[in-house]
């Protein structure tokens, strides 16, 4: 009787140690802010979900820079989020994107045609907080590039950065380029989330 009760025991307390460290995984997905307001960059971020990748994309009236070549985008989202997505067909509060741009190489090992991807040129995010960021619909852009390389942590940009207009008025879901994620998109599809102002 000992034996069994010592054993049950045993794996409560395996299971509880399972399920406390998920969760602290899941939260420590969610947006760290300093102090001063600014959002952390998370290191992990390439852990999260990767949702899609662009080669040399531009928008709008914005053109390639002559001569250079493309770059690579990839979008990672934080896990829960994207779990919730995939219930839902939207975004819940404090879900966080990352936006990495990789300079796209060529010749590189045994290729001898199209692109690679090579080292980074930018990181770049967006968070949902529809609280912290009410002034700015409930979202908020961020860069942590700098001259110097790459920066611990950064300030939103301010509501004048043309990505804010850029974002409400050319999204899919909820502020979310969702039309380039083509797995998610046929989820906001079947859930009918996706916005009623969008154009293919």
């Amino acid at each position: 009787m000992k034996k069994n009760l010592f054993a049950a025991l045993c794996a409560w307390a395996c299971v509880a140690a399972v399920t406390s460290s998920t969760s602290a995984q899941q939260a420590g997905d969610a947006p760290a802010f300093t102090s001063a307001g600014q959002l952390t960059r998370p290191l992990d971020y390439r852990s999260w979900v990767f949702v899609t990748s662009g080669l040399g994309m531009t928008y709008g009236p914005a053109q390639p820079a002559a001569g250079q070549p493309p770059l690579f985008d990839n979008v990672f989202v934080t896990r829960d989020a994207y779990q919730a997505f995939m219930r839902s067909g939207t975004w819940p509060d404090k879900t966080m994107f990352i936006l990495e741009g990789r300079r796209a190489e060529t010749s590189v090992s045994i290729n001898n045609g199209g692109h690679t991807q090579g080292a980074i040129a930018f990181i770049e995010a967006a968070v949902k907080d529809t609280e912290r960021f009410k002034a700015t619909g409930g979202w908020a852009y961020f860069s942590f590039d700098s001259r110097n390389g790459l920066v611990p942590s950064a300030a939103p940009l301010p509501a004048t950065a043309s990505c804010y207009a850029c974002h409400a008025a050319n999204t899919a879901v909820d502020n979310t380029f969702v039309q380039f994620y083509p797995e998610l998109f046929g989820v906001a599809k079947e859930r009918g989330t996706v916005k009623t102002t969008y154009k293919q």
